[in-house]
């Protein structure tokens, strides 16, 4: 079965084919308006289009132009928007990195991707496994030049130790690449290749989606016209979800300039601060994951639900949203949440309940415009499926990618006559509304990230005492999903949970941590001897029902 759908507005109908365009148009059309705003401090949108010239121009003298490959590994801040738009103007690809990733995750990426600069703030945690990595240069951007005085103050006296300053010859000041005026024009067409956009895709091994300025703009122009109440030049968009990940850089970003919205950027989600801003800057739309939005309502249950009234569009994705969690936002502030479903493959959402359709519980909703879902037999694809049938969800539309990069067999095999397999199963009934029912592919969704397994048990077989490792996703009454491992030793060697959480410390992520590691006598295998997660996953979800460990 198929559905498709044509919803539209006239101010998303009229945004311009390039991304450079979109941030000249909005320059000009709110050029007083503020863009961004950062624990304090503002920038207006002609300050925003005057330094992306200015930093394009240097990244020209950087030799930047097309096809040059320019990492971004920031949290959410101004150098976030400004950097993501001069790469562009100055000709370049935007490869983003997650600024959480360890040294050896940064270094696959970059090879794989081929970065030649890196982009990244002088904030120890981030910069140190960047030049760890083997950047070859990296531009370095000063944290303090962009917060308001006192708090400037306040991280070089009272936090100086976060902040670094290597003496390496690899670095670039952002003063000096710094240059007057605009940078040279650099023709760029729809189709021309805009963002490496890392995901694990369907088998869970990162690879970059190649990612147009044409299939950006397109999921933009799909992602408001879901929303059509918004009010141009009004609105203020909070941005605690990461700029670098692909929801981030269509929602909060894309989606914020094309409307002339001011961006609200926190760098990281702690709840105390998350409500000072919400209280300060009185956002109007909010988009967030699970986990966040469960943060928030229990902050604002206790008598102060005034905190948050300001907020009229609830929006987000990235992981499902249980219908009692939209059940509590509705009856505590009125509004219906707007859920999307997408992947880095397609630019963001390609599915969404808007908030002028019946919402119907459990649907992640129906087809954006101009998209097709296709629901087709997972071991017979070439065969469509009818309502109510279950089978993976494929999906047709100008926001897909144009493929992985520099993986010609993977990407032939995650499209099917042309239809993109998401490794999702669903099934849509008589109205098209999509039902999300199970994944095929191997991944893990923790508040919002997608965790691969893969990667985690790889770590863990580099500890010597590792012998076989399995991590699965299970129950988390916070983030939804969160890893955990369960691991074999090797006969004569010992070790504890402790020790194999310490070594993963330097292998992975925070975010990928699991929450509990288990060391067994064996693991559970098919009957031909290979590990079975099916056999793991159910035991673990008979162990949660019984209200037992993991």
């Amino acid at each position: 079965m198929e559905t498709q759908s044509r919803e539209g507005t006239d101010f998303a109908e009229r945004t311009p084919e390039t991304l450079p365009d979109l941030l000249a148009t909005a320059a000009a059309r709110f050029a007083a308006r503020p863009a961004l705003w950062f624990l304090g401090r503002r920038w207006r949108y002609r300050d925003l289009a005057e330094m992306v010239d200015r930093l394009a121009a240097g990244l020209q003298r950087l030799g930047v132009g097309p096809g040059v490959k320019v990492g971004l590994c920031l949290p959410n801040t101004p150098y976030s928007v400004m950097f993501f738009f001069a790469v562009f103007k100055a000709g370049g690809v935007v490869v983003n990195f997650n600024p959480l990733y360890v040294a050896r995750e940064i270094a696959a990426q970059m090879a794989d991707s081929e970065t030649a600069i890196m982009v990244a703030p002088d904030l120890a945690r981030i910069l140190n496994p960047v030049l760890a990595a083997g950047a070859k240069r990296v531009i370095l951007c000063p944290m303090r030049a962009i917060l308001p005085p006192l708090k400037a103050l306040a991280l070089t006296t009272l936090r100086r130790r976060e902040i670094a300053s290597p003496r390496d010859g690899r670095i670039i000041r952002l003063a000096a690449l710094l240059a007057p005026g605009k940078p040279a024009p650099v023709p760029i067409r729809a189709d021309d290749l805009a963002v490496l956009q890392y995901t694990g895709g369907t088998t869970g091994v990162p690879k970059g989606a190649m990612l147009s300025h044409g299939n950006l703009l397109a999921c933009m122009r799909q992602t408001l016209a879901c929303a059509p109440d918004v009010t141009l030049g009004e609105e203020r968009v909070l941005a605690v979800l990461p700029l670098f990940h692909v929801i981030g850089m269509t929602v909060l970003m894309n989606c914020s300039l094309a409307i002339g919205a001011e961006i609200i950027l926190l760098p990281r989600f702690e709840i105390a601060e998350l409500l000072r801003t919400i209280k300060q800057t009185r956002p109007t739309i909010f988009p967030a994951v699970p986990t966040i939005v469960t943060a928030v309502l229990a902050a604002v249950a206790q008598g102060r639900k005034e905190d948050i009234a300001s907020i009229r569009v609830w929006t987000g994705g990235g992981a499902a949203f249980p219908a009692e969690l939209c059940e509590r936002l509705a009856a505590l502030t009125g509004k219906q949440f707007i859920e999307a479903y997408g992947l880095s493959e397609t630019s963001g959402a390609a599915v969404s309940n808007t908030n002028f359709s019946p919402l119907k519980p459990g649907s992640v909703g129906r087809a954006v415009a101009d998209t097709v879902i296709e629901i087709r037999d997972p071991e017979y694809p070439e065969r469509l499926l009818g309502v109510g049938e279950k089978g993976e969800v494929c999906l047709r539309g100008p926001q897909v990618m144009m493929g992985y990069w520099k993986r010609p067999e993977e990407t032939a095999r995650a499209f099917i006559n042309g239809a993109l397999r998401t490794g999702d199963i669903g099934y849509l009934d008589e109205d098209g509304y999509l039902f999300l029912v199970d994944r095929l592919k191997d991944v893990i969704i923790a508040g919002g990230y997608n965790i691969y397994p893969r990667v985690i048990e790889e770590a863990l077989c580099r500890h010597p005492a590792v012998a076989e490792a399995m991590v699965i996703g299970v129950a988390d009454s916070y983030r939804g999903e969160a890893p955990a491992a369960f691991v074999t030793l090797r006969p004569g060697y010992r070790c504890d949970t402790d020790e194999l959480s310490a070594f993963l410390g330097d292998q992975i992520s925070r975010i990928e941590m699991p929450r509990v590691i288990e060391i067994r006598q064996t693991l559970p295998k098919t009957a031909i001897g290979k590990l079975s997660k099916m056999a793991l996953r159910e035991e673990q979800a008979r162990l949660h029902e019984s209200g037992g460990r993991a």
